[in-house]
């Protein structure tokens, strides 16, 4: 390379998943010379569904007229963040001005670091929850500034323990990220948790960034920390068609927040983009009009799926929930793999999924250490993937709290979710005979 790169790319390595994608990539064209079956991705939570006709309607409509494919205001179409507006108080009981207070996004995962730009300064703190979404650390890696983590646990069902926070030196922390439903547990939230964030973000001049593309997903009480009184003084929602309307390579999201906080991510993101393609934004109004019956045909497919994944844990003798909501099923590792038994496992029904956070008195744990210890769900994952064909994602990638974990994405037919299941079994048994 002709030049070096910046410093601020040292603190940051490829995402996990585009390297594990590489990774897959290159066993499929293996065995697809040998003549074998593909290996079985059930890593990523990207919808397999169809998204809402009328939404395909609108784009194919207005993709074909004329005046459509020009430069759009950076503020989106009235009509979309109308919609947006419209969605809010529909669902979540709660009002939003959408000319001030509503910015379409190019996806909500571009805002993670459009916040963090708009917001953080060199040296600025962020409380990150353990274990989370990897870009809410990375994009804080990438502004210099400083990681603060937060432990999320089973047994305060993956909710933050504000007694521990309240202890901790808060002095320069700005922004701190909460997620739910949760990514990768499945948490939900309540609302006496959003109030307590919205009372701790105030006390404390911190902003809470609530990350919240799940809510629909086996979920039947939709939430918005942005109900909760006060909270626009102290809180920021983002929010996407991604999951909730199976558009995720649509890239249509939102943030909701105070017009002075939208302000000042729009100075970032008018430097970066140049508007959504206006059919994209009109296929969104349709979307966001679906109504209820939408939600009830889409989490009975989800809820099929993660019966169908909980099987799966079963085999591997995986702790879960049975009721976690948004597409991903969370399970803790108990016995080693090698010495796993499909004869000696029950039904995996457990009394408290997830117990504790194994690793949270370990969190000063030198870099090097935890980079040689290579973590229960890492072990589970990668035998499952070179000797069953079958891709379950690690929980260390989450965090030091997940490391005895591994995850299951339900974006995945059902048919899909039984042949890994057998493939499973398969190698289990082939071990244990």
């Amino acid at each position: 390379m002709i030049i070096k790169a910046a410093k601020r790319t040292e603190s940051v390595q490829e995402y996990y998943f585009s390297r594990k994608l590489k990774e897959i990539a290159a066993m499929n064209a293996e065995r697809k010379e040998r003549g074998e079956e593909l290996v079985i991705n059930l890593g990523i939570g990207s919808p397999d569904g169809m998204p809402p006709m009328p939404a395909i309607e609108a784009l194919c409509e207005s993709a074909a007229q004329p005046g459509n494919h020009a430069y759009q205001s950076y503020v989106g179409l009235p009509e979309l963040r109308q919609a947006f507006a419209d969605w809010y108080a529909r669902w979540y009981g709660v009002t939003l001005d959408p000319a001030k207070e509503i910015q379409p996004l190019v996806g909500s995962k571009e805002a993670i670091l459009l916040i963090s730009l708009a917001f953080l300064d060199k040296g600025d703190k962020v409380l990150v929850p353990d274990p989370g979404y990897p870009t809410y650390s990375s994009a804080s890696k990438l502004v210099e500034a400083e990681i603060m983590t937060y432990d999320l646990c089973g047994e305060n069902r993956w909710w933050p323990d504000f007694e521990p926070l309240e202890r901790m030196d808060l002095s320069g922390v700005k922004i701190m990220w909460t997620n739910y439903p949760n990514m990768p547990t499945g948490a939900a939230a309540s609302e006496e948790l959003y109030a307590k964030l919205v009372d701790f973000g105030r006390r404390h001049g911190i902003l809470i960034c609530n990350d919240n593309p799940y809510s629909f997903i086996l979920n039947d009480n939709p939430l918005s920390i942005l109900a909760q009184p006060g909270a626009k003084e102290c809180c920021l929602e983002l929010n996407s068609l991604s999951k909730a309307h199976n558009m995720a390579g649509w890239r249509i999201g939102m943030v909701a927040a105070d017009a002075e906080v939208i302000t000042e991510i729009l100075k970032v993101k008018s430097q970066m983009d140049s508007g959504m393609f206006k059919p994209l934004q009109l296929a969104a109004v349709e979307a966001l009009s679906q109504g209820p019956e939408w939600f009830e045909d889409l989490n009975a497919e989800y809820r099929r799926r993660r019966v169908l994944a909980g099987e799966i844990f079963d085999l591997i003798g995986a702790e879960y929930d049975h009721d976690s909501s948004g597409m991903f099923l969370w399970g803790r590792i108990g016995l080693p793999v090698d010495s796993i038994d499909p004869r000696h496992h029950s039904c995996g029904a457990v009394e408290s999924p997830g117990r504790g956070c194994e690793n949270a008195d370990s969190g000063h744990q030198s870099a090097q250490s935890a980079e040689q210890r290579i973590s229960a769900g890492q072990q589970v994952s990668d035998r499952l993937l070179y000797e069953a064909g079958v891709f379950i994602t690690p929980g260390f990638i989450f965090g030091k709290n997940g490391e005895n974990y591994v995850r299951i994405s339900l974006c995945a037919k059902p048919e899909v979710l039984k042949r890994a299941a057998e493939k499973i079994r398969n190698v289990i048994l082939n071990v244990s005979l």
